[in-house]
């Protein structure tokens, strides 16, 4: 893990996909957000995880600064020729998405049982 801050990720691996979970409820503070881009690109860029499921069971909010992360950790993943799922997005956040039309970028699914599904 790099270091620098607290782990703001929970890693699990299940299988050969990699399950990174937010721990933070709330994604808003410009050095968490630094901190959580850290440790989502190094598990492509350092660690070389190719299949990576995002989940946000516990997050209540998310920044648009937040989304920029997102957005930047999908183009390392598919420069990498891996794939990211997103997962267990609270209705709420999903209309964030949907607004800015990221629901059509990611791959989300209802919950981490899905996102496995076929990966």
């Amino acid at each position: 893990m790099s270091s620098g801050g607290h782990r703001r990720l929970d890693i699990e691996e299940v299988g050969d996909v990699t399950v990174a979970r937010f721990i933070d409820k709330k994604i808003l503070d410009e050095t968490n957000i630094q901190i959580i881009g850290n440790q989502l690109f190094g598990l492509v860029d350092e660690d070389k995880r190719g299949k990576i499921v995002l989940d946000f069971s516990n997050v209540e909010y998310l920044s648009s600064a937040a989304l920029g992360k997102l957005i930047t950790m999908d183009k390392k993943v598919k420069a990498a020729k891996g794939k990211l799922r997103l997962c267990s997005i609270r209705p709420d956040i999903y209309e964030v998405f949907a607004i800015t039309k990221l629901n059509k970028l990611f791959d989300i699914h209802e919950n981490q049982e899905k996102a496995l599904e076929g990966f």
